[in-house]
């Protein structure tokens, strides 16, 4: 195991590997595995799960990190081929990416997508870009349409919650004042595909998960015995549902555009989840959401405060998950 970028990459029966992996180092620590390995982590956006876990998670196996968030006490980055560099950036990523890898043994870089054209989005420009520049083990901390550190312990929570593998997982849209990314949509509807599970996603219209996005969950649901489906109905979406998990994303009708994307999103305030949308659920459904959210705009405090809510186990099992990947990656004799 070199990258970390997708959990297309894998086979089931490698990530399930890796998730018993996650689960003998919460049981049985190895705080000298990596001793003397140094972790990078390059942040081009904010975070802070990620950003923690993966510190934390390094430092509990021995080894160290270090992290760079351009424009915050480092040099701004310009990640664009071709321009001329007379802006605020010094630092171009062709010269600063090769010099970050050569000071540690795996680096992780964080790259949101930049939400103006769906394709390029789509094709992971930008991150793909540098990951070129990187010859040591890479791990993606949020690409364009990818999180794979999230969905791996996303994967990891419903295990440990006894959802079934072909259980009902229902992917929802959720409110927000702005467009958000299609990372985690993308990779969680990807994930619970993959699990095996009969995946609906839900969103309103004008909101439907690119055609790429569901060709790739579909193709992954197929090899599991799983199904996927996609809706604008509530009650059919929800009705005897294992798990939902909530989230928000901009209009894909109208990707690019804030204008257009404003205005589709103005009447759907009432796509904030709580309880009554559950009323047809099953009475143990859960309900998921990567954090950070919106309280009252994309999920009500009773629902994020009930007994459905796992967010605080899905944000904890970042840790775990992710030594598992720092394990595979650093310590390959294993």
């Amino acid at each position: 195991m070199r990258r970390f970028i997708d959990l297309a990459d894998f086979s089931r029966d490698e990530l399930l590997g890796l998730l018993d992996l996650a689960r003998r180092l919460e049981a049985r620590p190895e705080p000298h595995a990596l001793a003397g390995k140094v972790l990078g982590l390059l942040f081009m956006n904010p975070s802070l799960r990620t950003l923690a876990s993966f510190q934390s998670g390094m430092a509990r196996l021995g080894g160290a990190s270090f992290v760079i968030t351009p424009g915050s006490g480092t040099w701004q980055i310009e990640t664009r081929d071709g321009v001329t560099m007379d802006g605020p950036a010094a630092e171009h990523v062709r010269e600063g990416v090769p010099v970050l890898a050569s000071y540690c043994d795996a680096l992780g870089i964080r790259s949101f997508a930049d939400g103006k054209d769906l394709a390029a989005d789509l094709s992971e420009q930008k991150f793909s870009a540098m990951a070129r520049l990187v010859e040591k083990p890479l791990i993606n901390l949020e690409s364009a349409v990818n999180h794979p550190c999230q969905s791996l312990a996303d994967w990891k929570t419903l295990d440990e919650l006894g959802v079934p593998r072909h259980g009902k997982f229902v992917l929802s849209w959720a409110w927000h004042p702005r467009g958000l990314p299609l990372a985690v949509p993308a990779s969680t509807v990807h994930m619970a595909a993959m699990r095996g599970m009969e995946v609906v996603v839900l969103a309103p219209e004008g909101f439907a998960l690119p055609g790429a996005i569901i060709d790739k969950a579909q193709r992954a649901a197929a090899e599991s015995g799983g199904s996927l489906a996609t809706t604008s109905d509530r009650r059919q979406a929800f009705d005897a549902a294992h798990v939902v998990y909530a989230k928000e994303w901009a209009a894909t009708a109208d990707y690019g555009n804030e204008a257009a994307d404003a205005a589709a999103r103005r009447s759907l305030k009432d796509w904030c989840l709580d309880e009554p949308w559950f009323s047809g659920a099953r009475a143990d459904c859960r309900l998921m959401h990567c954090l950070p959210v919106r309280r009252n705009v994309a999920l009500a405090d009773s629902l994020l405060d009930g007994p459905r809510s796992v967010v605080l186990r899905q944000a904890y099992n970042r840790l775990p998950a992710q030594m598992a990947v720092l394990y595979r990656l650093l310590k390959p004799t294993e």
